[in-house]
């Protein structure tokens, strides 16, 4: 029996519709261009501006515990200048490199002109839904910035406001429901192998699409993507493929 045509387009946001990585790194230099103003030495900027990255990329987050995500980052600057320099300079100077490294990063998260005008064709002929996993008032926050998102996908999706995040089944089922679609009429696009293609994969879709712009090799027992792609430019092939 002939396959029904692809209706839905599940995307990931974080690296794979917007470059949240470089926006990080160009944020962190922001960060330590201030500091050297700040304190007066480089001596140990580099290693600070490292200690709050590994704590970012480490990070768990308790919504219940009534504090707010600014605060547990304040917290991850004033934890990295006090275990790099030996000292506690205050929450003052915390508070201020997180305002300069979450400014910055907002600033540079938006769509690229070939990615916007990429997703205004694909919404013509299909419904288009952001998946992304996070803490809330962080999404919120991209999806903010990068601005127009509202226009362009039919639903918005954010995996810290439900009970589970990608790739457990349940907030896919959400997102099928939320649409009224099944999971073979959906693809599931995005950058992480973990998240995206697990979870697209156990959930069912038509296919999932891994976006790969460093050409990863696949580790041994690793989910295998239906389609690889460099980036998601090259995903109306992909369609065309599958029609």
């Amino acid at each position: 029996m002939e396959k029904s045509r692809v209706k839905v387009i599940l995307f990931d946001l974080d690296n794979t519709l917007i470059d949240t990585a470089g926006a990080g790194r160009v944020a962190i230099q922001k960060v330590c261009d201030f500091m050297k103003a700040s304190l007066g030495h480089e001596d140990s900027i580099s290693e600070i501006c490292q200690r709050f990255a590994h704590k970012l990329l480490h990070e768990s987050f308790d919504a219940s515990s009534g504090r707010s995500i600014d605060d547990v980052r304040i917290d991850h600057w004033q934890q990295a200048i006090r275990e790099s320099e030996g000292v506690d300079r205050g929450r003052s100077l915390a508070a201020e490199c997180y305002r300069h490294w979450k400014s910055t990063r907002l600033q540079l998260l938006t769509f690229a002109p070939p990615v916007r005008t990429m997703l205004e064709e694909l919404r013509k002929t299909h419904r288009l839904l952001l998946l992304t996993n996070g803490e809330s008032q962080t999404q919120r926050e991209k999806i903010q910035a990068v601005g127009s998102a509202a226009e362009l996908f039919s639903a918005l999706v954010v995996g810290g406001e439900h009970p589970e995040e990608k790739p457990a089944g349940s907030i896919f089922t959400y997102c099928f429901r939320l649409l009224n679609v099944q999971p073979h009429d959906c693809i599931m696009v995005g950058d992480s192998l973990s998240t995206d293609i697990q979870g697209g994969f156990h959930a069912g879709v038509r296919a999932t699409v891994w976006v790969n712009p460093s050409g990863q090799a696949l580790s041994e027992g690793s989910v295998r993507p239906d389609y690889t792609i460099a980036t998601v430019l090259d995903l109306p092939g992909v369609l065309a493929a599958l029609k």
